[in-house]
């Protein structure tokens, strides 16, 4: 098979046209409730963990509607999927068109986080890898005590990250290996009897509303594992709006929120400095990226306090 275009052409039922992209891969709509994506770095042996996932988390009876994976394959060493359709605007684009107010994304926004704290996750979640690694982020067998597992896993993904983005941020951030160490020493303390499904990446883009008020939650995968449902209140208190005039205002309103939910302020603040890390040189590995200073402020905002 020589293109995506001919994979998908079996599946189209009218003309195939491109949606746009994320961070995982490009979209394009196949007609009927059929999209197509080709990954941008994942091959078919590293997406079908993730169908298997999205069939669990579809158990979950979630308020929200999640894709669905109908079939996957390769073109040129990358994998492409037809998955079903889910139809609604991007929050961003409801919020400036007016489709929805404010105050409602908000609220949107906290029970999506609320409704994922009500999940059990199972095997499908946690053989999961992570922002594009080749191992699951659960280690399959472990000497870790269960209830342990998710702050020791997160605290070596932020030991690897850590070695990639030290040679910007050891020159950026003061005392940036010192902040690692207690970062690491702190997650290895993390205690999480009955891990939840963490999406990762609860941001606008990647939620859909409706016209009479459904919502779907899309692009699972990039941080997506079994863990602490605090992890998604604090980066989805961050992500509501990170570039924007009120971007420090909304994140403080959400992480108060989160708070008055049983969302433990310090750990909060714990692991959007572990974001940080993870994520600050992913996107531009020489830092020339918005993200990457936004990273800069957590890290200086939240850092001091980690002790």
């Amino acid at each position: 098979m020589s293109s995506s275009s001919e994979f998908f052409q079996s599946y189209a039922v009218g003309p195939i046209e491109p949606i746009g992209q994320g961070m995982e891969g490009a979209v394009v709509d196949l007609g009927g409730d059929l999209v197509g994506k080709t990954w941008f770095h994942r091959s078919a042996a590293e997406v079908r963990p993730l169908q298997a996932f999205l069939l669990e988390l579809s158990s979950q009876r979630l308020p929200f509607r999640t894709p669905e994976i109908r079939a996957v394959g390769e073109v040129e060493d990358r994998a492409v999927s037809v998955e079903v359709k889910l139809a609604g605007t991007p929050l961003r684009d409801a919020l400036e068109s007016g489709l929805i107010g404010l105050p409602d994304a908000l609220d949107l926004f906290v029970d999506l986080v609320t409704a994922l704290g009500t999940t059990s996750a199972g095997e499908a979640t946690k053989a999961l890898a992570v922002i594009g690694e080749s191992e699951p982020f659960w280690p399959p067998s472990s000497s870790t005590p269960p209830a342990l597992v998710w702050g020791n896993a997160l605290a070596e993904l932020v030991m690897r990250r850590a070695a990639v983005g030290r040679p910007l941020l050891s020159a950026d951030v003061d005392g940036f290996d010192e902040l690692v160490e207690r970062v690491v020493g702190r997650l290895r303390e993390v205690v999480v009897e009955e891990p939840s499904i963490v999406h990762g990446d609860i941001c606008q883009p990647n939620v859909l509303v409706g016209q009479a008020g459904e919502v779907a939650l899309l692009d699972w995968g990039f941080l997506t594992t079994a863990g602490d449902n605090t992890f998604d209140a604090a980066t989805a208190a961050g992500f509501f709006d990170m570039y924007g005039a009120d971007a420090e205002s909304l994140d403080a309103e959400l992480l108060g929120r989160f708070e008055k939910l049983g969302h433990s302020p310090d750990r909060m603040h714990l692991y959007r400095v572990a974001y940080a890390i993870i994520t600050a040189t992913i996107y531009s590995p020489d830092a020339r990226d918005g993200h990457y200073q936004w990273c800069l402020r957590d890290l200086t905002k939240f850092g001091p306090a980690i002790r």
